[in-house]
């Protein structure tokens, strides 16, 4: 019985009956029903490692991360010490609301990838009970009997017990890139891991061939799953908005000491008590703060999640919404990404000479038959009918209709031979029909040294063969006198190289008429009996929506960076196709790759568009080379081995169809449909939340300054403070709350994607955010400051006035949020409506302040008085002074020149 806690077996250097033995397991009729119940019992699931599953304590603590809840954990204890408990208290409960909101949206990510993890479950050919059934591939036990054929994910390692021309790729695990031909034979004891050929292993999947094979490993002790764990040790690095946020936060800790220390010797300088010196200190510091600033962003990140989750891509950390947006290059796969990877028969070339394009794109048997441009009646021309019905018997695949109107055609097997299946459905020719009315005798399973595969059928009366391989040991087979001979090769040759140009691959199938396949003798026993039928170009179809999407980030200044297994000739031509790659750019393979040095890379990266041939370990490099550049890198991978450069680039984006259980864990976002469109919707997303990002933060420090400004002058002036420490809370907390979090929900103003990347440097608070604070700030100040001296000169008692200044600085704020919907655009030219949010909140935030000056209860506690009608409307026109003012520089601005837009 095999024994998990027992030695390891070195099933590779075992004989097949002695890994049958060793499991415990009857090669024929496979385990019981109950010995499966058992194992499954002991070992569990067949599952990949998992990533720890965190705790709700743990993500609620992940959350305070940022200087700036430290700073207000400190403004809460000094508030505590001298006996405002309120002040503390809210304070606090702020900090709580937000780390409440942020571990909620970062659990709601992690349960959306496991919804996406129980859709994409692999399912298992088994024979269990000397029956053959299809079960999911959790429910695998080591003993299992496995059967094996082309396209079939391998669902856990296994021991080989017998195979026809069987090959595996086992880039997942290993990262060659070429299939691994496999054998039953034993090998010696210190085989490499890359090298054990008598081995199946999970994450990889059957390329041609079939073959029977017993379970040795499920779960954890697979290969995949041993080393799943090596992507946890690496380090993640900060994403922009993390830098961004806590140089922000340094900032404010260096203004706020500074502050803090200032008031305190100007209340020294006036005789003030040290009790009311520290108050006054402690309530300009919790001014100062933006306390709404980590709800905000946490906010913004949580909509920005949802949005992208509609588009098709989930985020797993919140940080990597705005990352995304920030993105300057996007490396990315071709096959499935920027292709449909459903290949696609797109010509035909037939000895007469006649050369015919096969339209429709995908598995879909839509399409017509056109031959200079005039469409063909497949049913009438018996040169292409024969080619059809070749290949689409000499054939393991099978072509599925969908299962509903709404989902695509499918395949199953070799996506070359599911092609020739549906080239021959378009033409009216029933695959399954076919195969009845020919039924297949014997065959040449693909070898991949002969590069070819034939089958024999019988039907119209005489056995015949079918061939299909490398068109070059194709035309090898096929018989022509000497003068043909130079002929057919010459007109096959330009045929084939025409077809490649298009960056085709192309096969030639041939027939062997009243022939049989012997077994011995292979296809020497067909050498210059055949009839060549001609050859087939197929393509891996762009997906429609990419081209757009590809020139979208070109206006958006991000470069599009094609990181590819496939051979350069053929990467280049989809690249060229998808305005990838443009004239004078270059495209590197791997071998070329790895002569290069670091310095001769970085020197190849301007124009370097195509990287081909690589290996995943590859991609890595490709990473950090651009990261050395400055760039924010965004890495597409599907594989074990991209684990390292998914966790290495600024985002990682894995697949969600055809990823990796491992590269799903070690990415930040998981695009479910593997569409590159949807990494670009998803782009679009991130800024437009760093743009609204950018909206509150100018915002929250806009307003909160002025009340800075206005204590210190009061102080400096002699007069007494303007605003009470409550009063600055409220404004703080709730008057600028009520629509911080709402301008988050602005809309889009329609030009995220033609504004250059956030560059990795750049501050939170830039020049232009400066520039437009030099005009608020100063008039915020300046109104408020004024009104409480003007009043306070008028003999207006000091709780009146104080009153009347904290309803004009709430005014104010409600003015600025107009000013802060956009930089440029005049706030009278966005329909306030468009974001109900923003309009609910200030509807709350006015029916808040009222209930502040004339609620009972509420004025005790704020210190506040009743203040007549009339005093509002002043209250109002002053206050309004900071919308002209802004729209004053709005103004000056579009009269200027408009800074360039990112290149088409």
């Amino acid at each position: 019985m095999l024994d998990r806690a027992a030695e390891p077996v070195a099933w590779h250097a075992i004989s097949w009956a002695e890994a049958l033995a060793e499991a415990d397991s009857d090669g024929v009729a496979g385990l019981s029903a109950q010995e499966v119940e058992q194992r499954l019992r002991r070992c569990g699931p067949n599952a990949l490692p998992e990533p720890r599953r965190r705790s709700l304590l743990a993500l609620f603590f992940r959350q305070f991360q940022s200087p700036l809840i430290f700073l207000l954990f400190v403004a809460s204890g000094a508030a505590l010490a001298f006996e405002r408990p309120s002040d503390a208290l809210v304070i606090v409960g702020v900090v709580l609301l937000n780390a409440l909101v942020g571990s909620f949206q970062e659990g709601r990510a992690e349960r959306s990838l496991e919804s996406l993890r129980r859709g994409a479950a692999v399912k298992a050919r088994v024979v269990r009970d000397g029956k053959e059934g299809l079960i999911e591939a959790r429910g695998l036990v080591p003993g299992d009997l496995l059967l094996l054929a082309a396209g079939d994910a391998v669902p856990a390692d296994a021991r080989l017990l017998d195979g026809t021309a069987l090959e595996t790729g086992e880039a997942a695990l290993t990262g060659e890139s070429l299939p691994v031909a496999k054998e039953s034979t034993p090998l010696a004891l210190d085989t490499p891991l890359a090298d054990r050929r008598n081995l199946l292993f999970a994450g990889t999947h059957v390329t041609s061939g079939r073959g029977r094979a017993v379970v040795v490993a499920t779960g954890l002790a697979t290969e995949i799953g041993r080393i799943a764990t090596l992507a946890e040790a690496a380090v993640e690095p900060k994403t922009p908005i993390e830098r961004r946020i806590a140089q922000l936060g340094r900032y404010v800790v260096v203004a706020a000491a500074a502050l803090f220390g200032t008031v305190t010797a100007l209340g020294a300088w006036r005789g003030l008590a040290l009790g009311e010196i520290v108050m006054i200190a402690v309530s300009q510091v919790v001014g100062m703060i933006p306390e709404g600033l980590p709800v905000a962003v946490t906010i913004a990140l949580a909509v920005g999640v949802q949005r992208m989750a509609r588009r098709g891509a989930i985020v797993r950390r919140l940080a990597a919404v705005e990352a995304l947006g920030s993105t300057t290059v996007i490396c990315t796969d071709k096959t499935g990404t920027l292709t449909r990877n459903e290949m696609t028969v797109a010509a035909i070339w037939l000895p007469s000479g006649r050369e015919i394009e096969v339209t429709g794109g995908g598995y879909e048997p839509s399409g017509a038959f056109l031959e200079a441009g005039c469409e063909l009646d497949p049913g009438a021309d018996a040169e292409l009918a024969a080619i059809l019905i070749a290949g689409a018997l000499c054939n393991d695949a099978q072509l599925l209709p969908p299962d509903a109107p709404e989902l695509r055609w499918n395949g199953i097997g070799d996506p070359t031979e599911v092609a020739m299946l549906s080239a021959a459905a378009k033409a009216g020719l029933r695959p399954l029909a076919l195969r009845e009315r020919f039924p297949r005798r014997a065959e040449i399973p693909f070898d991949p040294a002969a590069k070819m595969m034939a089958t024999q059928h019988e039907g119209a009366g005489e056995p015949r063969v079918f061939v299909k391989g490398a068109p070059e040991l194709v035309v090898d087979l096929c018989r022509c006198g000497e003068a043909q001979e130079g002929e057919l090769n010459g007109a096959l040759r330009a045929a084939a190289e025409r077809l490649a140009s298009r960056a085709l691959r192309v096969l030639a199938v041939a027939t062997v008429p009243d022939a049989a396949i012997d077994g011995a003798q292979g296809f020497r026993a067909l050498r210059g009996r055949g009839v060549l039928l001609g050859l087939i170009g197929q393509l891996d179809p762009p997906r429609e929506e990419v081209e757009e999407a590809v020139r979208a980030c070109r206006r958006a200044g991000i470069r599009t960076v094609m990181v590819t297994g496939d051979h350069k000739h053929t990467a280049c031509a989809v690249a060229r196709s998808l305005d990838i790659a443009r004239e004078g750019d270059i495209a590197l393979d791997g071998p070329e790759l790895e002569q290069l040095s670091d310095a001769d890379l970085d020197a190849r990266l301007e124009r370097a568009s195509v990287f081909a041939r690589v290996h995943p370990s590859h991609k890595l490099r490709i990473v950090e080379a651009f990261q050395r550049r400055g760039d924010v890198v965004a890495m597409t991978g599907d594989g074990v081995n991209d684990a390292p450069a998914l966790v290495r680039a600024d985002v990682g984006v894995a697949m969600g169809i055809t990823g990796t259980e491992v590269a799903k864990q070690a990415a930040r976002i998981v695009v479910t449909d593997d569409n590159f469109a949807t990494i670009v919707a998803a782009v679009e997303e991130g800024r437009l939340v760093y743009q609204n990002l950018k909206k509150v933060i100018f915002y929250l420090m806009s307003t909160s300054i002025p009340a800075v400004i206005v204590l210190l002058g009061a102080l400096v002036l002699g007069g007494a403070p303007p605003l009470a420490a409550v009063q600055i809370l409220w404004i703080n907390l709730v008057t600028e709350g009520v629509v911080t979090v709402n301008l988050i929900m602005e809309p889009a103003e329609g030009d995220e994607m033609r504004r250059r990347p956030v560059s990795r440097g750049e501050p939170l608070l830039g020049r232009e955010a400066l520039r437009r604070a030099a005009v608020i700030v100063p008039v915020i100040a300046i109104s408020i400051l004024g009104w409480f001296l003007a009043r306070t000169a008028l003999g207006v008692p000091l709780r009146e006035a104080r009153t009347e200044t904290f309803a004009l600085l709430a005014v104010c704020a409600w003015f600025n949020v107009l000013n802060c919907r956009s930089e440029s655009r005049s706030a009278f030219s966005l329909d306030v409506l468009r974001n109900p949010w923003l309009v609910s909140g200030l509807v709350i935030g006015n029916a808040l302040q009222l209930a502040v000056i004339y609620w009972g209860p509420l004025r005790e506690l704020f210190h506040t008085e009743p203040i007549e009608l009339r005093e509002f409307v002043w209250i109002g026109l002053v206050g309004s002074c900071v919308l002209w003012a802004e729209e004053l520089r709005k103004w000056w601005r579009r009269r200027g020149e408009r800074p360039p837009l990112a290149p088409a």
